[in-house]
């Protein structure tokens, strides 16, 4: 009895052993590089974040603070402390309400699903040709609603739009492929810059919406190539908060798959 116990005790072993293993295996591999970058960047925003606080509590009626310390929060992963200081922002500045697509994008990872939709479909009314903001909504729509209803609700645009958004839109309507779109880029008569920006949100919408469908490994691939793509990062402050969303995108996976 003491050595079947043995070797009971042996085989769970050697079989948890194996799955450890193959546990580890599956799990996206850590890159010390990235991780130091990381824990650097997350040092100054807290830093960031202690200034504009001491800031805010000097002038608490500015809303440029406010908004410094939202995307400060944002890019920190505190996505509920983001919204707080955007809805800050429209408090103190009502007119800037409908123009607000970052309050949207925050609300959207805090997991205020609704209220993401419907800052979204505000942006709208203040611009109807931006099919990024539509792609938000839909974003927004399959989580509050599910596919059928996201699908259902696509904003219409009927005015041409930055490349490579009208295509990446009829992507969402089921009109293309990821494929597709990345072909039209790749044989595109445009110059580098303008191809590497084209790619950067190719890349990142195409993630987001692999995400979004569950496909974990597909969306970290195309999310990678988006986030070192040099363009997003340094081409302003649009550019720069969408890179830092697929930045946080792939952590959050990256997370979720060690988990």
């Amino acid at each position: 009895m003491r050595n079947w116990k043995l070797r009971s005790g042996l085989c769970l072993w050697g079989c948890l052993v194996t799955f450890m293993v193959t546990i580890q295996a599956e799990e996206p591999p850590v890159d010390p590089k990235k991780a130091q970058e990381t824990a650097r960047l997350q040092l100054k925003l807290n830093q960031l974040i202690e200034q504009l606080t001491e800031q805010i509590s000097q002038q608490p009626a500015e809303t440029t603070l406010y908004s410094r310390r939202g995307d400060a929060h944002f890019f920190n992963g505190d996505f509920k402390a983001a919204v707080a200081d955007y809805n800050k922002m429209v408090e103190l500045n009502p007119a800037i309400s409908a123009s607000h697509w970052r309050r949207g994008i925050a609300c959207y990872y805090a997991k205020q699903y609704t209220e993401a939709a419907k800052q979204f479909e505000n942006y709208h009314s203040f611009d109807n040709v931006d099919r990024e903001n539509g792609i938000w909504r839909f974003f927004s729509q399959y989580k509050a609603k599910g596919a059928t209803a996201a699908q259902q609700g696509l904003l219409k645009y009927e005015k041409d739009d930055r490349e490579p958004f009208p295509d990446l839109y009829r992507m969402f309507q089921g009109q293309t492929t990821p494929e597709t779109v990345l072909k039209n880029i790749e044989t595109a008569e445009i110059d580098a810059q303008e191809r590497s920006k084209r790619y950067f949100y190719a890349y990142l919408y195409i993630g987001l919406n692999e995400s979004l469908l569950g496909h974990h490994d597909q969306a970290r691939m195309y999310l990678k190539k988006s986030v070192e793509n040099d363009w997003g990062p340094a081409a302003g402050f649009g550019p720069n908060y969408m890179w830092h969303t697929g930045r946080l995108e792939l952590q959050l996976l990256s997370e979720q798959s060690r988990k």
